[in-house]
């Protein structure tokens, strides 16, 4: 018993020292989606999806709820956002080829439709990212047009 509230001691002390070391945040502007919006023209209800739902773990800019300041569930953020910006980061979007953007809204709309996105892990802990059928159907439809655009000026 002696040895077990040792180790206890020992990572309670270890995770207190852990709250020091923090990993970098995405806390750029919200204003760096712009050009994917003005290029991919998303509805209003379209719009609010994507920011409330999307833009936190694919673009530069992320809100972090009140437990992201907590190691190592910080450590886990970060690398959930990291991942996400590497498939999929909305505020590079003008950095895309044509041929790329046309096969990112297929993902988008293929993942959404799937129930793949947003992440079990992300509407866990976000009520408002759990997605109804209908708006589920605006974001495929959106992304569905969007990606025959891009295919229209692939061809041409």
């Amino acid at each position: 018993m002696k040895i077990f509230k040792k180790i206890i001691g020992f990572l309670l002390i270890l995770l207190v020292i852990a709250q020091f070391f923090q990993p970098q945040k995405n806390e750029g502007k919200i204003a760096s989606v712009e050009p994917f919006i003005k290029e991919t023209k998303p509805g209003d209800e379209v719009h609010k999806i994507l920011k409330t739902v999307c833009f936190d773990c694919h673009s530069n800019s992320t809100r972090y709820p009140w437990y992201s300041s907590i190691t190592p569930v910080n450590y886990w953020l970060a690398n959930h956002i990291k991942e996400g910006k590497e498939e999929l980061n909305f505020s590079e979007w003008a950095t895309y080829s044509l041929k790329r953007k046309e096969h990112k809204m297929e993902e988008i709309w293929e993942e959404v439709e799937k129930g793949k996105m947003p992440l079990d892990s992300y509407r866990w802990t976000h009520a408002n990212a759990r997605l109804t059928k209908e708006e589920v159907a605006q974001v495929v439809n959106w992304a569905k047009s969007v990606q025959s655009d891009y295919k229209t000026q692939l061809a041409d």
